[in-house]
């Protein structure tokens, strides 16, 4: 996703932007900000399970098959790694860890507005040697059971390994699921288990498996993940951002990190709290059926910010009801 505020958006922005302390139990788990000039727009963010405090990321679009681990405790690149075995990435905008070690890379955009008849998935092996490499990954070719969709959030749950894909949809969208096992040599049909009342552009279940983190530009929603399916939490207490476009939990599952695009780009921390999967609590509202009126994810200090902005871009669309 290019540019969505624009530069002077982005300065209103960053000056009221604020976000809640975190316990920096885990590395990286006190933010970060990313020092790679190469890393112009970070779509997408996981937290490594081998190597603590290491956080994959990578551009978005077509800027080629590269993946970036940063240390979360300096912002630096300590590897770059270069895949083969995949065709010219098309829009990458996420990326996830399953429970085999694996790194699954969504190169699941669609700027066309859902035109595209596939997209693909990407997995790889995390490197136990952090170093610059190439590493060959598997490609997998995905459609959706209901017709093309636009996507920037992919997400491999921790215990099954079963990989999700959230749309992304100014009226809010749907959670699609793909078959248990993901096949290289044909087509992978995902199809959709549940509504989403949000604009997303990431998304991440909790080491633990027990909740799912949905954010978008300006607010997320916290679920808990009941037998395969989302069951509304409450909302995430979401840092406004100049484009937010990722979030991952830190390992030990304490922290929440909120990722935006652009050069020397901050991760910010929002501590989880009391054991929801969640960094906010609210009324539980109309679960996950997609049945309700959008939900921006706001808290009430960022309301009247997000009011300015929307008045100043006219960005009507994200407050309308989703449709039916």
């Amino acid at each position: 996703m290019r540019s969505f505020l624009g530069a002077a958006g982005a300065a209103v922005v960053l000056a009221f932007c604020a976000t809640a302390p975190a316990v920096a139990d885990d590395p990286g788990s006190d933010g970060f900000t990313i020092k790679d000039p190469r890393i112009t727009e970070s779509s997408g963010l996981a937290a490594s399970r081998i190597h603590p405090g290491i956080y994959w990321t990578h551009n978005d679009s077509s800027d080629g098959a590269y993946l970036y681990a940063i240390d979360g405790r300096t912002g630096k690149t300590v590897a770059t790694l270069t895949l083969t075995g995949v065709g010219a990435p098309r829009d990458v905008e996420a990326i996830s860890i399953g429970p085999d070690n694996n790194l699954y890379v969504g190169d699941i955009g669609d700027n066309l507005g859902g035109k595209w008849s596939h997209v693909w998935i990407y997995k790889l092996p995390e490197p136990k040697e952090l170093r610059d490499q190439t590493v060959r990954a598997t490609q997998f070719t995905v459609q959706y059971a209901d017709g093309p969709r636009n996507a920037e959030a992919l997400m491999v749950h921790p215990k099954t390994g079963r990989v999700y894909i959230a749309e992304k949809n100014e009226d809010g969208g749907g959670l699609y699921e793909g078959p248990q096992n993901l096949s290289a040599s044909g087509t992978n049909v995902f199809r959709r288990v549940s509504g989403i009342d949000l604009w997303v552009t990431d998304g991440a279940f909790s080491p633990d498996g027990k909740h799912l983190a949905l954010r978008g530009y300006f607010g997320g929603i916290s679920y808990a993940w009941k037998d395969g399916k989302p069951e509304r939490e409450g909302q995430l207490n979401v840092p406004v951002q100049p484009q937010g476009e990722s979030v991952t939990y830190t390992a030990d599952g304490k922290t929440l990190l909120y990722g935006s695009e652009g050069r020397g780009s901050s991760v910010q921390p929002v501590q989880v709290g009391d054991g929801s999967g969640g960094d906010s609590k609210s009324p539980s509202g109309s679960g996950g059926s997609g049945d309700g009126p959008i939900d921006t994810g706001l808290s009430a200090s960022a309301v009247g910010l997000v009011v300015a902005v929307i008045a100043v871009f006219g960005i009507g669309r994200l407050l309308r009801r989703p449709k039916k």
